[in-house]
């Protein structure tokens, strides 16, 4: 059944509790954490971290990206947020498995599809040491 269109006001769309918060059981870490999607302004600064241009090269810094999303959207029952951006390091040390699963809750929230992490992925440099079609003889 299809849902009957609404056509919002200003003040509705900005009084919209839109920003999702779900516990999430991490078994590896004996127990539950709380995820809460990002904003639209903490998804900019986000990617804006991860990517960076210089005229048209694009580098796309893909290291400790799992730890940190989930630095970024950890948090209790009320939304306080667990960790600091100074916390990434350390938690990127813990299990792969379970920052995967946080960080698989965290993109779902935030918008963050697979074509997205692709994309972000594309602007990795190719490895230079690597033949390309120039370097045959």
């Amino acid at each position: 059944m299809a849902k009957a269109k609404v056509s919002l006001t200003r003040e509705q769309i900005l009084q919209a509790q839109d920003i999702k918060i779900e516990e999430v059981y991490v078994e590896l870490w004996g127990g539950s954490v709380f995820v809460e999607g990002m904003t639209g302004t903490e998804r900019d600064a986000f990617e804006a971290a991860i990517v960076s241009t210089k005229g048209k090269n694009v580098q796309t810094n893909m290291t400790n990206i799992r730890a940190k999303l989930v630095s970024l959207t950890a948090c209790d029952a009320e939304g306080n947020k667990l960790f600091t951006p100074a916390d990434t390091k350390v938690l990127g040390a813990k299990s792969a498995a379970a920052l995967q699963l946080v960080f698989d809750v965290a993109c779902r929230l935030s918008g963050i599809g697979q074509k997205d992490v692709e994309e972000l992925a594309e602007g990795l440099e190719k490895d230079p040491f690597d033949a390309s079609p120039s370097d045959s003889p």
